[in-house]
């Protein structure tokens, strides 16, 4: 069966609507999925992503959007597609089972189950083809089918024993308030981890994990540790200087695939906004430093400009990829930055943004120079270092964005998730009070009206608007 357009059509999610045309007969997560496959005796194919995953938009083109390979899914399997951000809870489920499974996690997310919900398989991202050691999907899925057919009852074995090992994950007691002995523990774990050199907790990838940060500023607080503190602050300065901050548009990247912060995988979430300003916003109540606060407003001003609804709602997320590839609408050649700089700009952006004519990061497939930069900063923007440069960085900046503004932009994740807005919310109520800023204060009391008024039905809080 090869559908022009599968039952994803009247989905709200902007992530299943992404795959209505593809030629694989997709399902929402539905018991009308489950019941097809119980009554034809076919095994469930469940991919599990979201909007804004790099890997998901390559998944999709190489495998979902091929007719080779949806002949077989369509022909041998009952597919379903969840969007990870919309349904948490499927998500959390088959997410402990990969990682029980294979040892690691991510998505896209692909888990092969019984047609009574009992998976077998499970995998993250899968080639069309075979390469670099990854089985692909035109091998993997005729040997799925194939097991299937004439090994069930060693799938049902495998399967018995994956929902045990998920049972027992499930079956303990809550514990009890940390005793302090834990929390030294976890301040030795974070110290031990901890990348002198570029701040962060690891080597690459490096994710920016603001929870961290909070912990370490909590820690110094109640055990006068220095060593807590200057943790945050090295990283907090070294993530705003780095590639994986937004120097132009304001708002952190995803993570770095570097130990660097230089190379984000360039997706924007809104999540990620609102913990990170929560980070420099008690970071400068503990340090005064100009820089964090400054860094909080900028991203304050990215979720009030690119990421809030006209309703007061805040937005999930932005894509990496725009015309196909990713970080295009990030990055710059240094000829297209001579043609829209002076000279004078041109020399002062070389210094301050490490702009070079043959491009300032390797490819991270290629690990060859590109031409194209990622403007990250070479100075502190707020220090004494450059005073008479100020203005004129600014100048800089605006004239960028401005033109960037004309570029085709990333796809934008539009749903607004309760869970998420909250956190927003949380975090623009404390940096208004922080700053004595009242435009922040009220993005967090509109956002918290459209909450109450739109979300909350019967005295329950829907997840999705």
């Amino acid at each position: 069966m090869h559908p022009s357009s599968n039952r994803l059509a009247d989905e709200k999610s902007p992530y299943l609507l992404q795959h209505k045309d593809n030629p694989v007969d997709w399902y929402p997560w539905s018991e009308e999925a489950f019941d097809r496959a119980k009554k034809e005796n076919k095994p469930v194919f469940l991919s599990i992503g979201y909007a804004t995953c790099h890997w998901c938009h390559v998944m999709e083109h190489e495998s979902f959007e091929d007719d080779e390979v949806a002949t077989i899914l369509n022909e041998h399997f009952i597919s379903i597609k969840v969007d990870r951000e919309e349904r948490p809870d499927i998500d959390s489920i088959y997410m402990n089972v990969c990682q029980m499974m294979t040892g690691h996690g991510g998505w896209p997310l692909t888990i092969v189950m019984s047609p009574e919900q009992k998976p077998f398989f499970a995998a993250t991202y899968i080639p069309k083809k075979t390469r670099g050691g990854r089985p692909g999907m035109m091998q993997l899925l005729p040997a799925i089918q194939t097991a299937w057919q004439n090994k069930r009852d060693e799938l049902d074995k495998l399967s018995a024993n994956i929902i045990d090992n998920l049972e027992q994950m499930n079956s303990g007691h809550p514990g009890e308030i940390p005793v302090k002995k834990a929390v030294h523990e976890a301040y030795e774990a974070l110290k031990k981890s901890y990348d002198e050199n570029h701040g962060g907790f690891s080597k690459r990838p490096k994710f920016p994990s603001p929870h961290n940060l909070l912990f370490l500023l909590r820690y110094h607080k109640n055990y006068h540790d220095a060593k807590a503190l200057e943790m945050v602050v090295k990283t907090l300065r070294e993530m705003r200087y780095g590639g994986v901050y937004d120097q132009i548009g304001f708002g952190f990247h995803r993570y770095s695939t570097d130990e660097f912060w230089l190379v984000p995988h360039f997706e924007k979430m809104i999540y990620d906004q609102a913990l990170l300003l929560e980070a420099y916003t008690e970071a400068w109540l503990v340090t005064k430093e100009p820089l964090f606060r400054q860094t909080a407003e900028e991203i304050a001003i990215y979720i009030r400009r690119d990421m809030t609804d006209e309703s007061g709602g805040f937005y999930s997320a932005e894509d990496a990829d725009s015309e196909g590839i990713e970080g295009k609408f990030y990055t710059w050649s240094f000829d297209e930055l001579s043609g829209i700089l002076t000279e004078r700009e041109l020399a002062l952006a070389g210094k301050v943004y490490q702009v070079k004519k043959q491009g300032n990061f390797t490819d991270e497939i290629t690990g060859k120079l590109n031409n194209l930069n990622i403007l990250h900063l070479s100075w502190q923007a707020n220090s004494e270092e450059e005073p008479s440069s100020l203005a004129q960085v600014k100048e800089i900046r605006d004239k960028l964005f401005k033109k960037r503004q004309q570029r085709i932009h990333p796809l934008k994740d539009d749903k607004i998730l309760t869970d998420w807005n909250g956190l927003v919310i949380s975090s623009l109520a404390k940096a208004g009070k922080a700053f004595q800023n009242a435009e922040l204060l009220d993005m967090a009391e509109k956002a918290s009206e459209f909450i109450l008024k739109n979300m909350l039905v019967q005295d329950r809080l829907h997840h999705r608007y």
